[in-house]
């Protein structure tokens, strides 16, 4: 009778560490190794990129994966102007896709972080291109958004009983079920909302004395924020409100899995906030993306994080936030180190994998953080990908952090510049302008808005002002040299940058 010997059972429950896998041969000497090698997915320029990449690994045991699906597409490596443009550049490509007979079911989208997808739903709503989250909640679904949203909704309208009930004891503040139904109460004797009931109670007796002292600094929080919405932004407000509420706290405490990516969710909403001139019209917004047919039938594209993604396939599978810090993880090797780069790199492979016949991955060169518009740096992971397999990209066609950038009411990137100069340096392009001397800006608004105009619209139309060797200023790499043209596209030999 044969036994089962323990630590076969214990290497198949912990599968998921590599050690194991590393260790099976010092484990089980003598063992006969059958590497799998035969890939029934993927063409072969998918799967040699995506093992050029795994090769940076130390930690893993060898295989060259083959298919007999031809070589298909080469993975295509973009790199685009900021956020926005890098939802806007898939939804276009989608919609092509889509025009030709591609159905929207073999379509994916895979982020490393859960934030990321809220700048691809907006844009799917927005041009009526329907998708599915998977693995998770809708961005404006999930608890701690629908709960920051109270906050808001609450400060904007104070007769809103539902945003109430769902924050007046979250994060948790002493009040009990006893205290709670005390609030009702009143509210249906005298007819008046909530707020305004539990502002009324605090003179009264009928609350016990730790449930009034919690009760009043909520309303006096509520208050004091209502007055602030009145001379701050109102994503400004947004980030005071979540900390002196103590819901930024709860979550640093929080120790799961989970809490990192809420806080990087709230972030996210912050960001999305200063999209909005003022804070009703936010909540519209969310109101009108919350209304929007989530049971609608039929093709849809797949949005999903990479995790989630593991052993599913796509015809097609987009890739985008590969920027140091997004992906790998800045908070993963903080915690980790190099192991958990490999892992990283490790995710990096199976998301390439995803793709049976096309794979595209996107970088930014601009990500707002906390308000401001930064440059970022393309993820080490596309510097790994093997040249011979890939197709690069660049595509500097101007976004939204272009005009809000140059044209902000706080700082004048051409106040070196004449009137006539300043105009004709607004239409360069993203982040350009002749190398110019010159007096200051007259900041008329008619030119301003006209010049916004001009910025965002260049991304449709090719460039006649430029010419081979003309020098020119770009804000993040100095001056340089036009060596080539193609429509609005340039190559430049920067003095410093290369």
């Amino acid at each position: 009778m044969l036994r089962r010997r323990r630590r076969p059972v214990d290497l198949f429950l912990a599968r998921a560490e590599v050690a194991n896998i590393l260790r099976f041969e010092k484990d089980f000497p003598g063992a006969k190794i059958v590497r799998l090698e035969q890939n029934y997915r993927s063409t072969s320029h998918i799967l040699a990129a995506a093992d050029g990449l795994i090769a940076n690994n130390s930690g893993r045991l060898g295989k060259t994966l083959w298919t007999d699906k031809g070589d298909g597409e080469k993975v295509k490596v973009v790199g685009i102007w900021d956020g926005p443009e890098e939802a806007r550049r898939i939804g276009e490509d989608v919609e092509g896709f889509q025009r030709r007979g591609l159905s929207l079911d073999d379509v994916a989208i895979l982020v490393r972080a859960q934030f990321q997808t809220r700048e691809f739903e907006e844009r799917f709503i927005a041009i009526g291109l329907p998708y599915q989250i998977i693995g998770g909640f809708r961005f404006y679904e999930r608890a701690e958004i629908r709960d920051a949203l109270a906050y808001l909704r609450l400060i904007h309208q104070p007769a809103d009983d539902l945003a109430f009930e769902r924050i007046v004891n979250q994060p948790k503040r002493g009040l009990g079920d006893k205290a709670l139904a005390t609030i009702h109460a009143h509210a249906r004797a005298t007819q008046e909302p909530l707020l305004i009931s539990a502002a009324r109670l605090l003179d009264t007796d009928e609350l016990q004395a730790r449930a009034r002292s919690s009760l009043g600094r909520f309303v006096a929080d509520i208050h004091r924020w209502k007055q602030m919405s009145n001379e701050l932004p109102h994503a400004e407000l947004a980030r005071i409100m979540l900390d002196e509420s103590g819901y930024t706290a709860m979550l640093q405490a929080d120790r799961s899995a989970e809490s990192a990516g809420r806080l990087e969710n709230l972030a996210e909403l912050t960001r999305a906030m200063e999209e909005y001139e003022t804070l009703p019209a936010f909540l519209e917004h969310v109101s009108l993306v919350m209304d929007n047919d989530e049971n609608r039938q039929g093709e849809k594209v797949t949005i999903m994080t990479i995790h989630a993604a593991k052993g599913l396939e796509f015809d097609v599978v987009y890739l985008p936030g590969w920027e140091e810090g997004i992906f790998p993880s800045q908070r993963a090797l903080d915690e980790g180190g190099l192991a958990s780069l490999e892992e990283e790199r490790r995710l990096a492979y199976v998301a390439i994998t995803r793709a049976r016949k096309k794979a595209t991955v996107m970088h930014a060169a601009n990500r707002r953080i906390y308000g401001q518009w930064t440059s970022s740096l393309p993820s080490r992971f596309v510097g790994e990908l093997p040249d011979e397999h890939i197709e690069t990209e660049t595509t500097m066609s101007g976004g939204e952090s272009l005009w809000r950038a140059q044209w902000s009411e706080r700082a004048d990137p051409f106040a070196h510049l004449g009137p006539a100069q300043s105009m004709r340096a607004s239409t360069r392009g993203p982040g350009w302008q002749r190398a110019s001397q010159g007096g200051r800006f007259n900041r008329d608004p008619a030119r301003v808005i006209e010049a916004k105009a001009s910025a965002v619209s260049l991304g449709n139309q090719g460039r006649t002002d430029l010419e081979l060797g003309q020098r020119v200023f770009h804000g993040k790499f100095g001056y340089g040299k036009i060596v080539a043209q193609e429509g609005n596209k340039l190559e430049i030999e920067f003095e410093h940058a290369g």
